[in-house]
């Protein structure tokens, strides 16, 4: 499915407590910003998900996921190093 790993994780902190989380696939970031993600409806949150799903389809390429991902986790104020 969406199991390719990124050329390179990105490094968020998501949880209860928040811990240090290398997140390194399209799943993974989905699963983050469903389960985990400390705001929502937020614009590149949304964009981010929209992207998700367009890989899933084979529409995007994972570098796509993975830049998305990147904007809404600093627009969530959660990322620690890219």
């Amino acid at each position: 499915m969406m199991q390719k790993p990124w050329n390179k994780p990105v490094v968020v902190m998501i949880g209860e407590p928040p811990v240090e989380t290398a997140i390194e696939t399209t799943q993974a970031a989905s699963w983050a910003m469903i389960e985990d993600w400390p705001i929502e409806d937020e614009p590149a949150c949304d964009k981010a998900l929209l992207i998700f799903a367009e890989v899933s389809k084979g529409k995007r390429a994972d570098e796509d996921a993975r830049q998305a991902f990147l904007a809404a986790a600093v627009e969530a104020g959660i990322l620690v190093r890219k």
